[in-house]
């Protein structure tokens, strides 16, 4: 061997080694509010720190739909995409496309919420790590909560019936376009969320049990969607069924709705200068469908995972490592009230002082209702489709609750086959 191709490849080990080697990456990324814009910031450190470049490829905020995306670029064994956000239930239906990251995360694995690390290993494999967690809350109007002598309500039915004395009362003085309740009605996965806290908190289940239970079709969960179809054109506009989190949101930070139903990023928006609710609001644990059930938050959250096709699979694994790490953590922490799953961050005072929410954030993880991905499997999408679909069927009129959720529970049988 020619003694400057040994000196070449000495050179190339160096440059790997030390993080020299410049590699151009891309991260999909589906983002809310200002999200990309801090995302942005950080990728622009971890180039100034390894040399790489990493492109953002912008996704809408539909997770179903990126899923199905992803799913595509992922069959196809698409090289051009490194590394992926993706949602906290995707883990068991990716599996095979995305590197495993145990040996990586060796060491930092264990400053993370156990639940959420358990939440992305499929078969002791680690699929992706956590950036952020989520977790739904009551936005409220505490400035017309105290206005009308209301407090903050406990349960659905008073969430309803507070909603509308004072929505109107408020258009009766003048803002004809005050609602008294927003949340995501459209028909997509954040329906499943919002369906599923209903069902939840009245004692109706999560739709498949942990044991594979086909569990939707009981009075509860009847009643609860019911009860949610009265809010349509009374307390909640009827747009509110073509809505997602940022319609939702727009509607609440104009100073337009005096509830919403959303995730913790819209609370340092809502407190943002252009915010007409800035300073006017608080959160509270969602309400529960009856007397002696629990609050049931959806657990949500995005990890961060690496395709087994990128080209540059090292300095991937180092843009994965690098967006999980506490320091990036606290930083989405503070600027945009993302949760953090690692939970030292928790006690941090720089974090309670600049965002107060969080660290009472920190109990909600506790009792978080999990969605029903793991007893699904790879169904998992296709059952929350139906289950949404059924929803929103109702939600807008077409068949009664007890109707769709009796022809739903015979789909899910149906897509189960007898075990999953």
């Amino acid at each position: 061997m020619k003694k400057s191709s040994v000196l070449a490849g000495i050179l190339l080990t160096a440059l790997l080694s030390s993080g020299a080697y410049a590699a151009n990456l891309s991260i999909v990324y589906s983002s809310t509010g200002n999200e990309n814009a801090e995302l942005r910031k950080q990728l622009d450190r971890f180039e100034k720190e390894t040399g790489n470049k990493v492109s953002i490829v912008a996704m809408p905020s539909s997770s179903s739909d990126n899923f199905g995306q992803y799913r595509l670029w992922l069959a196809a064994g698409n090289s051009d995409i490194d590394v992926y956000k993706t949602d906290v239930v995707w883990a068991p239906q990716l599996s095979e496309q995305f590197l495993d990251l145990t040996e990586a995360a060796k060491g930092v694995v264990d400053q993370h919420f156990p639940s959420i690390i358990e939440s992305q290993t499929v078969d002791g494999k680690l699929v992706a790590l956590p950036l952020y967690t989520d977790a739904p809350a009551l936005y409220y109007r505490k400035d017309l909560l105290e206005k009308y002598k209301k407090p903050v309500p406990k349960t659905w039915d008073e969430m309803a019936a507070t909603a509308k004395e004072v929505q109107d009362g408020e258009r009766q003085a003048g803002n004809k376009g005050m609602f008294g309740f927003v949340f995501q009605g459209n028909a997509y996965e954040g329906l499943t969320c919002n369906a599923l806290e209903w069902i939840k908190s009245s004692g109706g289940g999560q739709i498949v049990e942990a044991d594979g239970t086909i569990s939707v079709n009981n009075p509860e969960a009847v009643a609860a969607i019911d009860r949610a179809k009265g809010w349509i054109d009374t307390i909640s506009p009827k747009g509110a069924l073509a809505y997602k989190e940022e319609e939702s949101r727009g509607v609440w930070q104009t100073g337009n709705s005096v509830f919403m139903r959303n995730w913790p990023y819209a609370y340092s928006l809502s407190q943002g200068a252009d915010s007409a609710v800035k300073g006017k609001f608080d959160v509270a644990p969602l309400p529960v469908g009856k007397e002696g059930e629990k609050s049931a938050a959806t657990l949500g959250g995005w990890n961060v995972a690496v395709s087994k096709y990128s080209k540059s699979p090292d300095e991937a694994i180092k843009l994965a490592l690098f967006l999980a790490d506490e320091k990036q953590q606290k930083e989405m922490a503070i600027n945009i009230s993302h949760l953090p799953t690692i939970k030292s961050l928790y006690d941090d005072k720089d974090i309670a002082a600049a965002q107060p929410l969080i660290p009472l954030w920190k109990p909600v993880f506790e009792t978080a209702v999990p969605r029903p991905s793991a007893p699904t499997k790879v169904k998992y999408n296709e059952v929350s489709s139906m289950f949404w679909s059924a929803v929103h069927d109702t939600l807008s009129g077409n068949g009664t609750a007890a109707e769709n959720i009796e022809v739903l529970e015979a789909k899910i049988a149906e897509l189960q086959g007898g075990s999953w």
